[in-house]
């Protein structure tokens, strides 16, 4: 990719979410902010290559938006009915002390009033900046699906008048799990990109995800799953530095240079779980997978692990999330105590739910590797290959195939 198009990509990840909350909230319509800044990208893709990247391309994309989006409302002769219905909805005094577009705009897709899948997909296309297309590989299903998901929660959001704004404190905690669950896919998307066309680690995503949850946390100190989740990320974070290599391939956990880990990342993530461990309270699901990672982040290898503590937290994980990926994810542990062949036996009971889902194959692919079936692993690798997006993975899938030969 030319300079040109690298800074039009940077400039897409880093302001797309914050000239769609500016002028969502200047007009008060999700459909306008996200057409405007939708025309003021695609006029730099005209622009730029022939007159040069402007010296601050946020400003010049957040100006051109504002007059696309103006442009817009005078043609059609409605500005001022629009503005009109816009007023009732939009509060320009919020009632929290914090001020945040990205929250506000978060807090008005995860309104009650949608959908619960739908809030997460409109949040996540709105706030985040994902397409489409990965934001349906986070659910696993079809663009098509996802797309018209969108298009429903942004009538229902116009329909229903729902406000732009952070809820009143005793609305929080029945709006907070939607938000989570946005925060936690969007956070995952930055760590291990689905998309072939971004860098497989975005940092971007992961920042800003992380900074959200700490408002939330602000809001919201004594929930639990908010600080399990802030938690989660940290730890997460930490190891994001040994995450892929520099030949640009993933690194496996096993394979990391621990070294690399951010310190001061984990002694916080630590002391979070700590704090929630220490509080009494059962934990929900944020709550253990940080302490999941916790236990990963606290080994000085992969040998010391301890491999008994984690498949006890996934048990207790299991219970309240019995969804296949968590037990996926749970074969890993088993497969460390009770050895490849017994989590073989798990992963294969899963390949209904999970046969287009590329770790599924990956994981598959390693237990076979180490039962010393190198014709199925290299099968099961294929299609791992075949089904992943993100470029580093992928290298990394092909390195471990190509040495079954």
């Amino acid at each position: 990719m030319n300079d040109v198009g690298e800074a039009i990509t940077r400039a897409h990840r880093e302001e797309w979410a914050r000239v769609v909350a500016g002028l969502t909230k200047r007009f008060g319509d999700l459909d306008i902010a996200e057409e405007a800044a939708a025309e003021s990208f695609a006029t730099a893709v005209e622009r730029w290559p022939a007159d040069g990247v402007p010296p601050n391309p946020g400003a010049w994309l957040t100006t051109t938006a504002t007059r696309k989006a103006i442009d817009r409302i005078r043609r059609e002769n409605k500005r001022d009915d629009k503005q009109r219905e816009a007023q009732p909805v939009y509060d320009s005094t919020p009632p929290h002390h914090i001020e945040d577009d990205r929250l506000r705009l978060i807090f008005t897709c995860c309104h009650p009033a949608l959908a619960a899948e739908s809030r997460v997909a409109l949040t996540l296309r709105m706030v985040g900046g994902l397409t489409v297309p990965e934001i349906a590989r986070a659910f696993l299903v079809p663009e098509t699906t996802m797309g018209q998901r969108i298009t429903r929660a942004k009538a229902k959001i116009k329909a229903a008048r729902i406000p732009y704004r952070v809820p009143a404190a005793e609305d929080l905690p029945a709006r907070v799990s939607g938000v989570l669950t946005v925060l936690f896919l969007a956070f995952n998307e930055g760590y291990l990109a689905t998309g072939p066309d971004t860098d497989p680690v975005r940092q971007d995503l992961t920042a800003e995800a992380i900074r959200l949850t700490r408002l939330i946390r602000a809001l919201l100190p004594d929930d639990g799953e908010v600080t399990g989740l802030l938690a989660l990320m940290l730890l997460t974070e930490a190891r994001r530095p040994a995450r892929v290599s520099a030949a640009g391939e993933l690194v496996a956990l096993d394979e990391q240079d621990r070294a690399l880990w951010d310190a001061a990342l984990i002694a916080e993530g630590h002391r979070l779980v700590r704090e929630r461990m220490a509080s009494g309270v059962a934990p929900g699901r944020y709550q253990i997978l940080a302490a999941i990672n916790a236990v990963h982040t606290s080994a000085r290898d992969m040998r010391s692990t301890d491999w008994s503590q984690i498949l006890a937290l996934y048990d207790q994980l299991v219970r309240i999330d019995p969804s296949p990926i968590v037990a996926l994810n749970r074969a890993i542990a088993v497969a460390e105590l009770d050895g490849p062949e017994v989590a073989l036996s798990v992963v294969d009971q899963l390949v209904d739910r999970l046969a287009g889902y590329h770790p599924f194959h990956a994981t598959r692919a390693d237990l076979l590797r180490r039962l010393g079936r190198p014709e199925d692993a290299r099968a099961a690798y294929a299609r791992a290959i075949e089904l992943a997006g993100n470029t580093a993975e992928t290298a990394a899938l092909s390195r471990r195939r190509d040495e079954l030969e």
